[in-house]
């Protein structure tokens, strides 16, 4: 039975980011999010009592996932050699659940701007930035390392991604982010 339940949270969570980013959080009810999932508004008070609420629930998910790669990346030992992983691991979770929910906070800022202070990805981008400049002195190369970290969250923007249809943003998000974090070392698969 709780799997059934967590199934339905994770429907809600779906349905209620892609109204968010269709409509914007201010215009999206619980009513409109209750009737694209064709349940009463009760069912949807079950899980959730506000809109607040679920992008709580949005934020809390993305940051566990987070905390998987930090968990990783504070167990290196060498940061080096450790970064090009973090980019990659950091990709894959930009091109699943993180991308939408940051093109969300991104598009719906001054509607989200009393969630700065809840919002728990701010500590973990914060360590983040801190593991991935770690051991570097040149001013240079840690705005490069951060760059990557934005080249990432630029490449999976819809913006983005209108502006060339036929490229593969993802990968190109990759490749310039390990470009970037890496400047000396050619990413795997690049043409010599």
């Amino acid at each position: 039975m709780a799997g059934r339940r967590s199934d339905t949270r994770e429907r809600i969570q779906q349905v209620a980011l892609e109204l968010f980013v269709e409509r914007g959080y201010e215009q999206t009810s619980l009513r409109e999010i209750a009737e694209r999932l064709d349940v009463t508004k009760a069912a949807l008070y079950y899980h959730f009592r506000t809109k607040e609420d679920i992008v709580a629930s949005l934020l809390d998910d993305l940051a566990a996932s987070l905390d998987e790669v930090l968990a990783w990346a504070r167990t290196q030992q060498d940061p080096d050699p450790a970064r090009a992983e973090l980019i990659r691991r950091l990709a894959r979770l930009v091109e699943g659940q993180f991308g939408p929910v940051m093109r969300f906070m991104q598009d719906n800022q001054p509607a989200l701007k009393d969630f700065h202070d809840r919002n728990p990805l701010v500590g973990r981008m914060k360590e983040l930035f801190g593991i991935i400049t770690a051991g570097m002195d040149d001013p240079a190369a840690k705005l490069r390392a951060r760059l990557a970290l934005a080249a990432l969250m630029i490449g999976n923007s819809p913006q983005f991604q209108e502006e060339d249809q036929d490229a593969d943003h993802a990968e190109v998000a990759l490749r310039v982010a390990l470009e970037l974090v890496s400047p000396h070392e050619r990413p795997s698969g690049a043409a010599t």
